[in-house]
Order: C-alpha cells, then structure tokens, then sequence
C-alpha cells in the first residue's frame, strides 16, 4: 500500500466512523475504498467489518449519557445482537454473495418507510396499547434486534437504518435514547464478526488499523453531531443513508 493510498484509507476511516456515530452505514464508504485498492469482496468486507469496530466502541461512548440508568436493559438487547451477528459472519463465510444482493435493497426500503412514517406509526401503536392496557412485545422485538445482527455479521451496510426503523417504531423512547441504543447494538454486531473473521478470515492488517485509527477519532465526532440534531433531522438523515445504501448495494 503506497502512502497516498493509505491517506486514503484513512480518511474513509474518519468518513465511515463519523457517518456511522450519526445514524450508521459507513461500511458504503469504507468498502468501495478497499475494493476500488484491489481487495476480493469477502477479504474487503472482513477488513472493513474489522477496522470498524473501535470506531463504534467510539460512539458508544460519546453517548453514554443518553443511557445512563438504561444498560441492564440496553445490554440484554445487545446480547440478541450479538447471537444474529455470529450466524450472520458464519454466512458470508459460507453462502454466495448473490444471496443477500435480493434481499437487501428489500429490507433497507422498508425501513426507510417505517422511518418516514414513525411518528404517525408509533402514535397508532401507542394509542392500540393504551386501549388494550398492553405493553410492547419484549419477545417480538429482541427477535427483531437479533435479526438485524444477522444482517450486521453478514455485511452491515444499512444495519443502522434498520436498528433506527425498529427500536423507533417498538420503544416508547426518545429518538436520541433509540439513536444510542442502536450505536450500542450495531457495535455489538459489528464486534461479534470482527471476532470471527479475526479466527477464520484473511483480514489485512494494515488496512484494518488505517480505518480503526480514522474510525475511532470519526466515531466521537459522529456521536455529538447526532446529538444536536433534531429528531426531523436525524429522521431526514436516515432516510437519506438509507436510499445511497439502496444505489449502491444495486449497483
């Protein structure tokens, strides 16, 4: 790797952790980088799942605040998030990547619905609650948050707009609570695989520890532009990741 490409790894590092601290999907930058340098698919996407992980211990910690008196409950969320993530890394390993080239697209757009519309969909889903004299479903959505670690340990891109549709539309908390529980899940995920591919993959070191050393300092800064945003703002933000990831998975 020559200096100038290293440079340039870097920066996608910064890009990827800053992007993913906000509302997540830096993998869509990150991955192009590694592929655009001659990396296979899979090695590309082992390193890059790698070299992101300090970036999200990063963001994790830039919103501690936001769930302080919350971790019992976030952690044990987090565990289903970590199941799905090792099925998930086992399936990039194991199955073809056309697999998951159909299903992805399909699952971002619908995310992106649930996004746009999570005001009215929550208040219809509250209101449905609160006449009945229900609660949320605790089954329904930790088997959702493992499903999306699924998706995480296989590529990732777009996990966060997943995570962000689901925990917004279930839980009767604010979108900043939901935006530092789904940093918290999609590290959790992304960290799982990392483990594997570092046991059973070919991660390339030196491009891992360009985009953990920019994804770390990007992860921090992500972590407080987020929180200064709106909820419309981080809501319109999502959507807008959300319709690149679908560009570029199609392409």
């Amino acid at each position: 790797m020559t200096t100038l490409e290293a440079i340039y790894v870097l920066a996608a590092g910064l890009a990827a952790g800053t992007i993913n601290g906000v509302i997540g999907s830096g993998t869509l930058i990150t991955f192009p980088v590694l592929l655009s340098l001659g990396y296979a698919p899979v090695v590309a996407n082992v390193t890059n799942t790698v070299g992101l992980v300090p970036g999200s211990v990063a963001a994790v910690y830039g919103y501690r605040k936001r769930l302080r008196g919350h971790w019992r409950w976030a952690l044990g969320f987090a565990a289903f998030s970590a199941m799905g993530a090792l099925v998930g890394s086992i399936l990039l390993l194991e199955l073809p990547a056309s697999v998951f080239r159909v299903i992805v697209p399909v699952l971002i757009a619908v995310a992106l619905v649930l996004v746009a519309f999570q005001p009215r969909i929550s208040r219809a889903i509250l209101e449905r609650r609160s006449a009945a004299g229900t609660t949320p479903d605790g089954r329904a959505l930790r088997g959702g948050v493992g499903l999306t670690g699924v998706y995480g340990g296989y590529f990732g891109a777009a996990q966060g707009v997943l995570l962000f549709a689901l925990l917004g539309t279930a839980l009767p908390e604010d979108l900043q609570r939901v935006n530092a529980l789904r940093n918290l899940l999609a590290g959790t995920a992304n960290g799982t695989a990392a483990i594997v591919f570092l046991l059973v993959a070919d991660v390339q070191p030196l491009a891992a520890l360009l985009i953990a050393v920019g994804a770390t300092a990007g992860g921090l800064l992500g972590a407080r532009i987020g929180q200064r945003l709106s909820p419309t703002a981080l809501r319109a933000a999502v959507v807008v990741v959300g319709l690149v990831a679908i560009v570029q998975v199609l392409r």
